[in-house]
């Protein structure tokens, strides 16, 4: 099958298409040398066009140079490289470093915001943050009180910063941004608090906000229009969202924003997925709670919705839709099709139209999924395009104060946003999973600003009956929705892939091996045990002619919890400090960046 990348993008799409998208931004892109988005590239494929580390020699890596951040907790995303410049992000307190290439890392300036620590407690699951971004001189980071920051990227010096969210409401950021044309597209975190959620674009010159579309509520604030934007192929309708919820439950639905954006400069789209609705108990809020759950097409100028597909309608197990979007162009029955893959936490593998949002493939990608027997794919059916729920393991029928057991995956999904990889030479995804299952158990909860509005209890576990761990590496056919080779490991792999043209994917562990295998088998060509369990996203990049591979390690995460912040409890961190309870024999905290590199 023929693959082709579309969005690794070259010299002649800057030249044909200079208003549709950020130049800066497609420039550096397009130069392997360098990283300026946490996604690689638009298309959000994590790949790299950099081959001197190759499936023959990455046997030889060795380390090349460390820095630590002097932060300890979950690291996740990765550092950024432009130019002789590298820059590498904390977790809270949201310190950034400016790191000069040329002299052996020394720190040319440091960025350190004075954050109220109050935020602490009303971020969900660890402190986190999944990085920056750079566009048009400057580095962007998106802080977890909420506040965007516009950074010199040569000095350091703050350009604007703006607050986009209430702390107090319980809105924080763990996610990256999106730089894309003249404006900085971001999201928010919440959902656990009953914030109602939205992405927001602001002018990448001054901060201003320029437009912001909820996930729920009236459509003239979820930026649809009823005849025009449509899902599954047909206008949505006015109210589609509010239709679905009882009374002004909306106003506190949740829907959060706190995963990835992609971007097609050709359509002129960019995609993101809604999170789970408020609360975690379904009996509380009847109907299919739209638009949570969701992906998202819509056009960055204006905000406006193209599109919309809900792939959990009425969640019951806080299986959230915010994972990456990868925009690839592949064959589908000989025709070259303009494609978006996702690897939702409710454990299916979807791949769409991502022009019209058409759903083409939807399959599970581990096997134990056991929630909803499938999705219906018959056009001609009332429940097209939706998941046929078990009874068994619907918590909304087993009903409140009852524990439902056995359900697969768990609420962390078969994948959470620990971002996929595609290889236009293989044509395949490189997809890090979760292969765990859990007990649920809702129970009736008010709404008070400000304080968890979640209504669950959960606990867990490893998928029975398998291969006694909590986490495989797999390999995807995203047109025939199958898994090609599929890698068991002891832990989730709470690590972002990386594909690169040396025939390697790259991956990290919780007990913290950088591993490397080979694209096409999955074969173990290498790994090396870094200081602290990795959840970080790896990165590569070229300088002085060398190529070089990082990763950042400092255990924490949904996963990692129950060792980052010091909890016991089983039932803690949202029913994972239990199932984790064995990763403090493995690993312990850290925060450092290790950089590797082929003999010279």
């Amino acid at each position: 099958m023929r693959a082709v990348h579309l969005l690794a993008l070259g010299a002649g799409l800057v030249a044909s298409a200079p208003v549709l998208a950020n130049e800066d931004v497609l420039k550096h892109t397009a130069n392997p040398a360098e990283q300026v988005l946490q996604t690689v590239d638009y298309g959000n494929t994590r790949y790299s066009k950099l081959d001197q580390i190759n499936a023959g020699n990455v046997k030889q890596l060795q380390v090349a140079w460390t820095f630590s951040t002097g932060v300890l907790r979950g690291h996740e995303g990765s550092p950024l490289v432009v130019g002789n410049m590298m820059y590498v992000h904390t977790p809270f307190p949201n310190i950034v470093y400016a790191l000069d290439l040329d002299k052996d890392g020394v720190i040319v300036w440091k960025y350190e915001p004075k954050q109220d620590p109050s935020v602490i407690p009303v971020m969900c699951c660890d402190t986190v943050n999944r990085g920056l971004a750079y566009a048009d001189g400057a580095i962007i980071l998106h802080q977890a009180d909420t506040t965007v920051v516009s950074l010199d990227a040569k000095s350091g010096k703050v350009n604007w910063s703006v607050v986009n969210g209430d702390p107090k409401k319980g809105e924080t950021n763990t996610a990256t941004v999106l730089p894309v044309k003249d404006k900085i597209v971001v999201g928010v975190s919440g959902g656990e608090f009953g914030v109602r959620c939205h992405v927001t674009a602001y002018d990448s010159k001054t901060g201003k906000k320029v437009w912001r579309g909820y996930s729920v509520g009236p459509d003239e604030e979820l930026l649809v229009d009823p005849e025009q934007t449509t899902s599954l192929g047909k206008p949505v309708g006015k109210d589609s969202s509010i239709k679905t919820w009882e009374g002004d439950q909306w106003k506190t639905g949740g829907g959060c924003t706190w995963g990835w954006f992609s971007y097609d400069p050709k359509l002129d789209l960019m995609y993101y997925g809604s999170g789970n609705p408020s609360t975690w108990n379904p009996k509380q809020r009847p109907g299919d709670n739209k638009w949570s759950m969701t992906i998202w097409a819509r056009n960055p100028d204006t905000g406006m919705a193209k599109w919309v597909y809900q792939m959990t309608p009425h969640d019951e197990w806080d299986y959230d839709g915010i994972n990456e979007m990868i925009l690839t162009d592949q064959k589908v029955d000989g025709k070259e099709r303009a494609l978006l893959t996702h690897f939702d936490r409710n454990g299916f593998g979807y791949t769409l139209d991502r022009g019209t949002g058409e759903l083409l493939v939807a399959e599970k990608f581990d096997p134990v999924v056991n929630w909803a027997s499938k999705v219906d794919m018959d056009k001609g059916s009332k429940n097209y395009g939706r998941p046929l729920v078990q009874a068994k393991y619907s918590t909304e029928q087993n009903g409140e104060d009852t524990n439902s057991k056995g359900i697969c995956p768990a609420a962390l999904g078969t994948k959470d946003q620990q971002p996929a990889a595609y290889s236009p030479k293989t044509g395949l995804f490189y997809v890090p999973t979760n292969h765990v299952c859990m007990d649920y158990e809702p129970f009736r909860v008010s709404y008070t600003p400000g304080q968890p509005y979640v209504g669950a209890t959960l606990a867990m576990y490893p998928a029975p009956g398998s291969h006694g761990g909590m986490g495989n590496f797999i390999a995807w056919d995203g047109v025939k929705g199958q898994i090609k080779w599929s890698n068991p490991e002891q832990f989730s792999v709470w690590s972002g892939a990386l594909a690169t043209a040396g025939d390697v994917v790259f991956y990290g562990t919780l007990e913290g091996y950088l591993k490397a295998v080979d694209s096409k088998t999955g074969k173990e060509l290498y790994k090396f045990k870094t200081p602290s369990g990795i959840i970080g996203n790896v990165m590569t990049y070229q300088h002085k002619g060398k190529q070089y591979v990082g990763i950042l390690s400092g255990v924490g995460g949904w996963a990692g919890i129950g060792l980052a912040a010091g909890l016991t409890d089983p039932n803690a961190g949202l029913g994972a400090v239990g199932g984790y309870a064995a990763l403090s024999n493995y690993t312990n905290l850290g925060g450092q960046l290790t950089v590797f590199s082929l003999p010279n």
